[in-house]
């Protein structure tokens, strides 16, 4: 163990016990710590937020809470942001009858409520604020590739955002389940079973970045696995992309300890066990902090009908008040500055929302 790692595991608690470090098992049991329905007047105050803004004629990716103005559910997404940042970490917000809605009309809510959240981030080099994720037929196995392209099985990881939202439109024909975990359990696990593994998984770890290259920056960044920083253990995963950056010369060998590290840190999210899973159902808008909870997706089939395909939107977001991240974090985000970090920027990047 180099003395840096030592320095940190020793100033590092044995067990986190926070309330982020959950058991999947018992969020299964406990929905009410995580699902939100929203009530009648919630609805409300959610469409006619949404008619005022798309009476301004405004491009959807510059909304804002005084174009998106909420008279009460406004309380409701400040409880929200606490419970990310110091709570569970995670959110379903159920019942928005997007059946009635039309797609501009569902991003818009989406949108709407993702600015009273934080402020939005690119998702890609062309600067969407609105992902779309869904199969468009891409190579799983092609190194420049993005997994969520693809109807296969993902890995669990993090997004390059302090927090992750997605709204469902239509769901597969079957599977696509969304598939959570916490990072805090598994260093809590780790410690207690192999802490000589889990020490290497503060190592500067190369993962790649799949061809959206900053200018000036490297193929691939080397943000360790796990970071603590300022009293915070911090998440950055993503197996495959790791993987793929050994094919670049210059990037980190991976040693079989590291591999071993690795494989161990997904088998334990992989444990049932840990991890819970749900199916997101259309008008489903669920909430992930990335700095302490990973997320998967299973493989899923779907429908022949392009108008019934799996569809959700993403939104990613920075928020005010956040932990703050380590230096190293400024590879993927760009800037550390709280409320203004995150998403993918490259000199080509221009912020738009495209709404298809």
């Amino acid at each position: 163990m180099s003395q840096d790692t030592m320095k940190i595991l020793s100033s590092m608690p044995e067990h986190l016990t926070g309330a982020s470090a959950w058991i999947g098992r018992d969020m299964s049991n406990t929905p009410e710590k995580w699902l939100y329905t929203l009530s009648r007047d919630d609805i409300q105050d959610l469409e006619n937020a949404a008619n005022h803004f798309q009476s301004l004629n405004l491009d959807i990716g510059t909304i804002s809470t005084e174009t998106f103005p909420l008279a009460s559910f406004d309380q409701h997404l400040e409880k929200l942001k606490a419970n990310l940042l110091s709570g569970v970490g995670l959110e379903v917000i159920r019942g928005l009858p997007t059946e009635s809605y039309s797609q501009a009309f569902i991003a818009t809510i989406f949108c709407g409520i993702g600015a009273h959240l934080g402020n939005a981030r690119s998702q890609n080099a062309q600067g969407h604020i609105l992902g779309h994720v869904r199969d468009i037929g891409a190579d799983a196995n092609d190194p420049n590739s993005r997994i969520y392209q693809t109807c296969e099985r993902q890995t669990f990881h993090t997004d390059s955002a302090d927090l992750v939202g997605l709204v469902c439109i239509n769901k597969a024909k079957e599977g696509g389940l969304s598939l959570l975990v916490s990072a805090e359990t598994i260093y809590n696990r780790m410690r207690a079973e192999r802490p000589d593994l889990l020490e290497k998984l503060f190592d500067p770890i190369a993962t790649d970045r799949r061809g959206e290259i900053p200018e000036g920056e490297k193929p691939f960044m080397t943000i360790p696995v796990f970071n603590w920083y300022e009293g915070h253990l911090t998440v950055f995963y993503q197996r495959q992309y790791i993987d793929s950056a050994q094919r670049f010369d210059d990037a980190m060998r991976l040693t079989p300890a590291h591999i071993e590290a690795l494989d161990m840190f997904d088998a334990l999210a992989n444990d049932p066990e840990l991890h819970f899973s749900m199916q997101l159902e259309p008008g489903d808008m669920q909430f992930v902090y990335n700095h302490s909870q990973l997320h998967d997706r299973t493989g899923f089939l779907d429908w022949p009908e392009k108008s019934q395909r799996r569809h959700l939107m993403r939104l990613w977001l920075s928020l005010a008040g956040d932990r703050p991240l380590p230096e190293c974090f400024k590879q993927r985000y760009g800037s550390i500055e709280i409320g203004n970090r995150g998403g993918i920027i490259t000199k080509e990047t221009t912020l738009h929302a495209p709404l298809d």
